[in-house]
């Protein structure tokens, strides 16, 4: 039984890890908080890194019952996806993903930033996208026991706090970079945001262009 459980560890911890791939949110937070100092930058990851893992948490619990009531696909959650990543990509390429300037007379426009990018789109779908929530599902649906949900749970935490680590350690890294560095990199993580937007939009649409070309064959 233990055994089991460990090797179910392992692969809800790696399943997890590859599919959010923390080291691939780095550049990309980085890039949407260069504006922020240093204190800001770890409240924005602490509030994305847990608010990801609690719509893990509540898509394990509650995704299946959910999508069948809504008859939501993970299909559609993945083209969806792609279109956020798709303007958001665009926004960073434009060089003007941070549309406010911030200074002492507008800490209250500052905060509110903070408070939207840290929700979306860096916890969802960039931390929490359509590929970890239907990790979850899948593996929740597995194992019925109350044992392997806990396991889970822990999993998606420690890849949380892993995620977490990664883009606090990686800020003191971009600050060297400077302004011009920043806009540099925000532009060329603007294509390959906007190249993740069009994978996840077509990995969604092709399914389900397959599935209406066999009801009408």
């Amino acid at each position: 039984m233990l055994h089991e459980m460990v090797e179910f560890f392992l692969l809800c911890v790696t399943s997890l890890f590859m599919v959010i791939n923390p080291l691939s949110v780095t550049p990309i937070f980085t890039s949407m908080t260069s504006q922020f100092d240093r204190t800001t930058s770890r409240r924005v990851a602490r509030k994305a890194t847990v608010t990801a893992a609690i719509i893990l948490v509540l898509f394990a619990v509650t995704g299946q019952f959910v999508f069948k009531v809504f008859s939501i696909s993970v299909d559609s959650l993945r083209i969806v996806g792609g279109v956020i990543f798709f303007i958001m990509g665009y926004e960073m390429v434009q060089a003007r993903l941070s549309k406010i300037r911030f200074d002492k007379d507008n800490l209250h426009e500052m905060e509110s930033y903070t408070q939207d990018i840290s929700i979306t789109p860096i916890a969802i779908p960039l931390i929490a996208g359509p590929g970890a929530i239907a990790s979850v599902i899948i593996l929740m649906s597995s194992n019925s026991s109350i044992e392997y949900q806990l396991v889970l749970f822990l999993s998606v935490a420690l890849v949380s706090l892993v995620t977490y680590i990664c883009l606090v350690f990686a800020t003191p890294i971009m600050d060297r970079l400077g302004e011009s560095g920043n806009k540099v990199l925000l532009r060329i993580m603007g294509l390959i945001v906007m190249v993740i937007g069009v994978e996840f939009f077509v990995g969604g649409l092709t399914p389900i262009v397959r599935r209406i070309l066999v009801i009408e064959g």
